[in-house]
């Protein structure tokens, strides 16, 4: 049997290997659910428990002010309104992971971004958490695990300081900001990996976060991504390659259409590909599985239902099928939330990996 540093390198390059792999990210309270009913300890980790063949450190602070204090703004009993170091002003709910409420934003055009935010984008060591990159690092390696640094790269970068809504009207009205901005956080990101890596040592690949679709649509046309976002992807996937580094990308919402433009970026692998957006994991594996690996596109909906019959039928319909090119990590399409039963989680990962063992 391979071990997961070897089993990760081969999918991420399409080579043989034993069985698929295995990796899932949970929501923060589906841990205190199942510990509160007796099913897992409440300090357990998913990685172990579970054998997951990836390991991350997320270990860049990309906030723009680091030494503001969030402001609470406003609060209830479900819902806090704070400013943050990026001069956002974000409603948050207290009670259950969701994306916040986009309030208002100090960086709203390129004056205020030059003026407030830009000066403060600068790679130093106060950046980096280099204590959980060397625990996370050296777990990794003790217990043979493929080690990965993770974090967002330039579009999640960005709309945390302006919004969404800026963002995508400064794509159009004033590409050059945007553009900027891109730069921007490309050159910081490589920088503060040059640092890390220098002090450290490399890690095993590098894991981006980029949400770039919701239902049925990207944010961006390809053609507006290739000329304003793919540059920043492709300075720090260069820089990856550089070293030899693999790198997947997360993104959740609908890219299937992104798709070739972050391919040739240099991405290796496509994640968490998002049925409910639109994305089709078969569809994407007969168009690019000869180029490109994925990991995720399990409808995590079917879970929801704790029913064995579906989750088979689930299974069956993909993974037979996309293994069939060894470049593939079984993954739900999003995250497990807390009205997924211990029981099926743990079914399901037996169920995808005996469908998954060559």
């Amino acid at each position: 049997m391979m071990n997961s540093i070897d089993r990760i390198t081969n999918i991420l390059q399409r080579k043989p290997v034993d069985r698929i792999g295995l990796m899932e990210h949970f929501w923060s309270d589906t841990k205190r659910i199942w510990a509160k009913k007796d099913k897992i300890p409440i300090d357990v980790d998913f990685g172990e428990h579970f054998n997951f063949d990836l390991e991350l450190s997320w270990a860049f602070k990309l906030t723009a002010d680091l030494n503001f204090i969030p402001q609470i703004i406003e609060e209830t009993e479900e819902t806090v309104l704070k400013r943050d170091g990026n001069g956002a002003l974000l409603r948050r709910h207290k009670l259950h992971d969701a994306t916040p409420e986009h309030v208002d934003f100090l960086v709203k055009e390129r004056k205020a971004w030059e003026k407030y935010t830009k000066p403060l984008l600068k790679a130093t060591v106060d950046r980096i958490n280099f204590d959980d990159y060397r625990t996370k690092k050296a777990k990794a390696a003790l217990q043979n695990k493929f080690f990965c640094l993770s974090g967002v790269n330039v579009f999640e970068s960005m709309h945390p300081v302006c919004g969404h809504e800026h963002m995508l009207v400064g794509m159009a009205l004033d590409p050059d900001w945007v553009k900027d901005m891109v730069d921007t956080y490309s050159e910081l990101i490589v920088n503060l990996q040059e640092i890390l890596f220098e002090k450290e040592g490399k890690p095993d690949g590098i894991w981006y976060y980029e949400d770039m679709g919701f239902k049925l649509r990207p944010f961006m046309s390809p053609a507006m991504y290739d000329e304003i976002i793919k540059p920043g992807h492709k300075k720090t996937i260069d820089f990856a390659k550089s070293l030899d580094l693999p790198v997947i990308m997360h993104s959740c919402g609908y890219v299937e259409t992104l798709l070739p433009g972050m391919m040739d970026a240099g991405i290796d692998c496509l994640q968490v590909i998002e049925v409910k957006a639109g994305m089709d994991l078969v569809k994407l594996y007969k168009q690019f599985g000869q180029d490109l690996s994925f990991m995720g596109g399990i409808d995590v909906r079917v879970l929801y239902s704790n029913d064995k019959k579906l989750i088979d039928k689930e299974l069956e319909e993909k993974i037979p099928y996309v293994m069939k090119n060894f470049g593939y990590v079984l993954h739900s399409d999003h995250s497990i939330p807390n009205n997924v039963d211990y029981e099926t989680y743990k079914y399901f990962i037996e169920k995808g990996l005996k469908l998954g063992t060559y």
